[in-house]
């Protein structure tokens, strides 16, 4: 039967496949647009099978401020040329949007969340079909707290959210989140580093005063020594300022509100 070029252009908009894929999809379905749709969709699936053990090393990241509540999530693909895409880079946001009227708390409860008659996780296979290459939702978080800061680095692969439990401007917001994205602290502060790391350092600073021919009787004092310093270094509030190294994070953010700290952190970066 002929396919006319309107019918090809109507399920594009609909599915957001190729032209071609549209076309073939009309015409091994005769026409009909539940079936047509239903074609392209099974490609996709055959497709995110096909390329399931393949990296998805590219991507964009995405966040957005809602009130209270941050959201940030990474969709992920195989090359920088699908990734710079602009249908790619509004799906990802779409994405975002999804999960921001339905508050997902995590990725899990994103994937699960209904988008007409599928899926959130039905709807990123159907972009392995249109784009050919292995997608998939890389990273997802959400944070809330009173005063909220996120930055997205401008090659769209490295991004934080940053919650304040009391507002600190919006030039001390965006620094912070910027030293965050730059120098990666593993936790906010040494009260929350995980516990595992925190003992890993300790031993690790044992064993290099042991090696120093320190003496047993001074090995502990020397690891917590070290410790404070990988404190000093890894943690947000614990790091010196990048454009101040004379202060550090906390007491750059105490001098914009004696009140003010961090109260939550994410960070995702596709180089990582």
């Amino acid at each position: 039967m002929e396919i006319k070029a309107a019918d090809v252009a109507k399920l594009r908009k609909m599915t957001g496949a190729g032209m071609m894929d549209c076309k073939k999809a009309l015409t091994e379905a005769e026409g009909d647009f539940d079936r047509a749709q239903e074609i392209i969709r099974e490609k996709g699936k055959l497709i995110a099978s096909k390329r399931a053990d393949r990296e998805a090393s590219e991507g964009v990241v995405v966040a957005k401020t809602v009130g209270s509540k941050a959201y940030m999530l990474c969709l992920a693909c195989e090359t920088d040329f699908v990734a710079k895409n602009e249908a790619f880079v509004a799906t990802a946001n779409e994405i975002l949007d999804i999960a921001i009227k339905n508050d997902a708390a995590d990725i899990d409860a994103l994937m699960a969340v209904k988008v007409g008659d599928h899926t959130v996780a039905e709807f990123v296979t159907d972009k392995s079909g249109q784009t050919g290459e292995k997608v998939e939702i890389a990273y997802y978080a959400r944070i809330e707290a009173s005063y909220i800061s996120t930055y997205v680095h401008f090659n769209g692969k490295l991004g934080t959210l940053i919650g304040f439990n009391a507002e600190v401007g919006e030039e001390v917001g965006k620094n912070v989140a910027m030293q965050a994205a730059t120098m990666a602290p593993i936790a906010i502060s040494k009260d929350d580093c995980p516990a595992d790391i925190v003992e890993k350092e300790r031993q690790i600073g044992r064993e290099q005063a042991r090696l120093d021919g320190k003496p047993e009787a001074m090995l502990d004092k020397i690891a917590e020594g070290k410790l404070n310093k990988f404190f000093a270094e890894s943690t947000l509030l614990g790091q010196a300022l990048i454009d101040d190294n004379k202060i550090t994070v906390d007491a750059y953010i105490k001098k914009a509100n004696p009140s003010a700290t961090v109260v939550a952190y994410k960070r995702f970066s596709l180089n990582d």
